[in-house]
């Protein structure tokens, strides 16, 4: 639900409401930081114990009188009621809560803002703390509730709607605004509304779908909305591939962080059509000789290696292995797969464009001109995720998918044929 329409309010009084059903109920509720959750946490308890200002009025104890927050107990973050040593527990993402469990857990926004949002670390930092500690912080049937905007698909909502727990979840979604109806007018008006979403004085496109129409913003935000694919290569009527060459490009692991990511493609009439690719944090002892075995297989005619950082001796190496490989075809001790292999032209080069730079700009002809296995998001599921999530503004936490297709790109770009007009 959009800003200031009273989510968290709501999830307060109810929390209040379950007291009232049943005064052993123990709520955890975590949020972005610990102010937000200790707010939280207090206006529940405020709603048990608020004082009757007029004799009009009706106050929590008209309808749960029974319900009393116990004397001493009653911190902004932590609070029972009477009877009970502990009933409420509010703390941040990242927050302790050991030796504590809960028959109602709430998350409460997890995720501050766009910014953080853009950020693959702090969605997965999330992500951990939720699976790693919250999950394991209950007392007996569990009902959970999880309450926010609707960030990113890698938010707490987007990894569970994909994961096969799904099923346990209901999802309660309400936009400020479906076909002409606005949600509330009296909260956010028509003009308003035009206000917050017109380009050029309101809110950044990717940021207002997220907040007032719940739509992730590496939806709007993510570089490629679309990937081309195939369910045959290339051939002739003959059934032979039409291929005219197969090429490969790698980039090599900068950091500890980074893949080593190499793709080999075929290349027919301008058009690429992605092979295999092989993608690893694995160390350069395991990653030399088997992207030489895996150029090898692909029958890779010309591959490029970037040089940076180590690169230069790691494209040396591959093509000593294979070098090497072939030697031995002159002598009798060979098997069968050592025959078969054949010399691949290596090129490595020190590349000195911004990276960024050009994934941006070959954008578009990796969507109109690069084609994909259909079933490639099976075959590669790391890969697939790096891509298809990348985005456009923000921080990614790698880049080496897109940049070594990038260099693909580059590769089959600058051998197509340049249009002429007469």
């Amino acid at each position: 639900m959009p800003p200031q329409f009273g989510k968290s309010r709501t999830l307060q009084f109810w929390g209040a409401w379950c007291f009232g059903k049943d005064t052993s109920t123990k709520i955890l509720l975590a949020s972005y930081n610990d102010l937000i959750a200790g707010d939280f946490s207090k206006y529940t308890r405020d709603i048990i114990s608020e004082e009757r200002v007029n004799n009009e009025s009706i106050i929590y104890r008209d309808i749960f009188p029974w319900v009393r927050i116990r004397p001493g107990t009653a911190s902004v973050q932590r609070w029972a009621l009477v009877g009970f040593y502990f009933s409420y527990l509010g703390c941040g993402i990242q927050g302790t809560v050991t030796g504590k469990g809960g028959n109602i857990r709430i998350i409460d926004d997890p995720i501050k803002n766009a910014e953080e949002a853009y950020n693959d670390n702090v969605l997965d930092r999330v992500w951990r703390w939720l699976t790693g500690t919250w999950l394991s912080r209950k007392s007996g049937r569990v009902i959970d509730v999880i309450n926010m905007t609707r960030w990113s698909k890698n938010d707490p909502c987007g990894r569970i709607l994909a994961s096969k727990r799904a099923k346990y979840w209901k999802v309660l979604k309400f936009e400020a605004k479906k076909g002409k109806g606005l949600l509330c007018p009296e909260i956010l008006n028509q003009e308003e509304y035009d206000e917050y979403s017109d380009p050029e004085v309101g809110m950044d496109k990717a940021i207002f779908r997220a907040n007032y129409h719940q739509e992730p913003i590496d939806v709007l935000g993510k570089l490629y909305t679309h990937f081309k694919t195939y369910t045959k290569i290339p051939m002739d009527e003959e059934d032979n591939c039409v291929f005219e060459r197969i090429i490969n490009y790698t980039d090599t692991a900068d950091e500890g962080n980074d893949f080593l990511c190499s793709i080999c493609m075929g290349e027919y009439n301008g058009e690429g059509y992605l092979l295999d690719v092989y993608y690893t944090k694995d160390g350069m002892e395991i990653t030399e000789p088997a992207t030489a075995k895996f150029l090898n297989i692909n029958h890779v005619n010309t591959a490029k290696i970037e040089s940076n950082n180590g690169g230069r001796g790691f494209a040396r190496n591959v093509k000593k292995i294979i070098e090497d490989h072939v030697e031995l075809e002159d002598t009798e001790e060979i098997s069968d797969e050592e025959r078969e292999w054949s010399l691949v032209g290596i090129k490595w080069f020190h590349q000195t464009e911004n990276k960024r730079a050009r994934i941006l700009s070959n954008s578009n002809f990796v969507m109109q001109h690069i084609y994909f296995p259909v079933n490639w998001s099976e075959r590669w599921p790391r890969f697939f995720k790096d891509l298809i999530g990348y985005q456009k503004a923000g921080k990614n936490t790698n880049d080496d998918a897109p940049d070594t297709l990038t260099g693909l790109a580059e590769m089959i770009s600058k051998s197509r044929p340049m249009a002429v007009s007469f």
